[in-house]
């Protein structure tokens, strides 16, 4: 059964939480709406006036790389590379078919430089609903999804590389919350993949777990369990 089904069945106004840079209280929220809320979190950057790529441009908006940018650009690109062996989770998580290889795991360096290049990229927190304990998405997620897919897939994001970065609360142990988000990221990345065809290699799903809280200060709080999507092309428009 395709999500857009799956909408007609659960029925529009579900109460989604979004955080977008910022606290917003949840409310209830059509797709258009939340569409128009990630698209504009998500906002691809201006076209330089030469007309050449934007990718690995300085935040200043130089035609040329800064040192920082194009070791960021390079490893995104290594993470592209790996993207394309992983098989995402499906409805079992962790499970993968008998010829596929495992995912190649995402150390604890790596993830910390993922981290690193979210915080200075376009981005936007989606609260997803899963199954409980599971990487299942559950039938309230679909209208975020139906949501994130439509945006994701403008001409305006074509070869744009993604980041969906999967957090849990501070509950259980670093280990099993790091496997979970893991697992919850590559779900929506398969439902990205099946059901809107957009580029494998364009979809990077990392776990983080409990690391890197929204809520420090509060660890078992809803808004710690998040998906974060991130634009990572520079934004040449400044600060």
């Amino acid at each position: 059964m395709t999500i857009a089904r799956k909408l007609g069945m659960a029925g529009a106004g579900l109460v989604l939480g979004l955080a977008m840079l910022g606290p917003v209280s949840a409310q209830t929220l059509n797709p258009n709406s939340l569409e128009d809320q990630i698209g504009k979190a998500l906002q691809a950057p201006p076209k330089p006036p030469s007309g050449g790529l934007t990718r690995g441009l300085s935040v200043g908006g130089s035609a040329q790389p800064d040192a920082k940018t194009r070791e960021q650009q390079k490893f995104i690109d290594g993470l592209r590379t790996r993207s394309i062996s992983i098989e995402p989770a499906g409805p079992n998580a962790g499970a993968h078919a008998p010829h596929a290889p495992a995912p190649a795991p995402i150390a604890a360096e790596e993830r910390n430089k993922i981290a690193e290049i979210a915080s200075e990229r376009p981005k936007i927190d989606l609260e997803i609903y899963f199954d409980y304990n599971s990487s299942v998405i559950g039938p309230k997620a679909v209208p975020a999804l139906i949501a994130l897919g439509n945006v994701l897939s403008r001409n305006e994001f074509r070869g744009t590389v993604f980041l969906i970065n999967g957090y849990t609360d501070g509950k259980g142990s670093a280990e099993y919350n790091q496997g979970l988000s893991q697992a919850r990221a590559n779900s929506v990345r398969h439902v990205l993949i099946e059901q809107y065809h957009l580029a494998p290699d364009a979809l990077i799903a990392v776990g983080f777990g409990k690391e890197h809280l929204k809520l420090p200060d509060q660890p078992f709080a809803d808004e710690n369990r998040r998906v974060q999507i991130v634009n990572t092309e520079v934004n040449t428009a400044g600060k």
